[in-house]
């Protein structure tokens, strides 16, 4: 029964998690498509068989899929849920109008940046809403996840570790950590922490690793530590203003350090073992269903929403930033790219992005296999 329990806690927030950020990404493309006079044939939760259905007022079949891991708009006249292809020669003179393949390059990419462009608003309206309720959001100094080969890992750093003092000045949340150390200019930090109910004393020497650098020779010693994905709150109260002018920072802040990182792990500064996939994200929403409040909750949906956004953009053929290069490249050339290039970029970018699953999917098993039995 215990099993059953815990499946229950993985599974079900995964799936609501996965849901919500689904129907955020693609009701995107759904009202840009609608504002630009463009007929949704079907919008869809999930993959596969139909498990459930209604068609509305306009033709929109809204269904529920029976694979939830992903979803799609398909337009009119779409032969498939990625777009790639159309049926032109069976639509009728009417039909065109309001089918996808036909409109002009600027309508086309509208609707692509919808996606992504709703999935920044989700966050920025997730993170002002809680700021406006709640104060400030900090991360407190908590352990997250420890860089393998850091000066963390070889002080014995452990995630779920809270840091009480840095040098013995007392540190609230992660970002005071962040500072103090920064700070240090010895090259040896003495950290207080609490792991559990038992105070430890360590003495720990500041490594170089090449993170969150842009050059080799601004790399400075860190000790090799990430945040918990819990959250606290300054009870210093913000205006509604104030609460999305701060969501938006932080919304901006994310996508930088994503931006940074991955950009660390292509030129190899960076591991590619932190890369991770849908098991990984299920672990994770998992984790913070069972032991931490809805807010945690809801402030890793609104990061993985920025995430998801950010990822979609990216010039991969198949994804919205794929589209985005090609009707972009339509726009500069003013006609339309060959099909059968087309053709040729979408095979690219399937292969492209089940290369990219396989070896995410390959960290996220490796991960479990050592959270379990290590």
């Amino acid at each position: 029964m215990d099993w059953l329990i815990n499946a229950a806690y993985y599974v079900i927030p995964f799936i609501i998690l996965l849901g919500i950020l689904v129907f955020v990404h693609e009701f995107g493309h759904y009202i840009v498509a609608k504002l630009c006079g463009v007929k949704v044939a079907e919008f869809s939760i999930g993959f596969g068989k139909q498990l459930w259905g209604i068609k509305d007022s306009s033709g929109t079949l809204w269904k529920i899929s029976a694979v939830p891991l992903g979803g799609y708009c398909k337009f009119l006249g779409d032969t498939d849920e990625a777009s790639s292809g159309n049926e032109a020669a069976s639509l009728s003179d009417e039909d065109k109008k309001y089918a996808f393949a036909f409109q002009n390059p600027f309508k086309k990419l509208a609707i692509v940046i919808g996606g992504p462009t709703f999935n920044y608003l989700f966050a920025v309206v997730v993170f002002a809403g809680i700021f406006f309720a709640f104060g400030k959001m900090d991360f407190p100094p908590i352990v997250g996840e420890v860089i393998k080969g850091s000066a963390a890992e070889k002080a014995g750093i452990l995630p779920q570790d809270k840091i009480l003092t840095v040098d013995g000045r007392e540190v609230n949340s992660f970002q005071e950590f962040r500072q103090e150390i920064e700070m240090n200019t010895s090259g040896n930090v003495a950290l207080e922490i609490m792991r559990g109910d038992r105070q430890i004393n360590l003495n720990v020497k500041l490594e170089v690793i090449p993170l969150d650098v842009e050059a080799n020779q601004n790399q400075k010693p860190m000790l090799g530590v990430s945040s918990l994905t819990s959250v606290e709150f300054n009870p210093v109260k913000l205006s509604l203003g104030e609460a999305i002018k701060e969501a938006s920072v932080m919304t901006w802040q994310v996508t930088v350090v994503t931006l940074r990182g991955v950009g660390q792990m292509i030129t190899g500064k960076r591991g590619t073992e932190e890369l991770g996939g849908i098991v990984r994200i299920a672990e994770m929403s998992g984790d913070i269903s069972k032991s931490n409040s809805w807010l945690d909750f809801a402030v890793f949906m609104a990061l993985l929403s920025i995430n998801l956004g950010l990822i979609n953009l990216f010039p991969i053929p198949l994804l919205d930033g794929g589209h985005v290069v090609i009707y972009t490249v339509e726009i500069l050339l003013r006609r339309e790219i060959n099909e059968q290039a087309k053709e040729y970029v979408f095979k690219l970018g399937f292969f492209l992005l089940i290369t990219l699953m396989l070896f995410a999917t390959y960290n996220d098993f490796a991960r479990l296999f050592n959270r379990w039995f290590s």
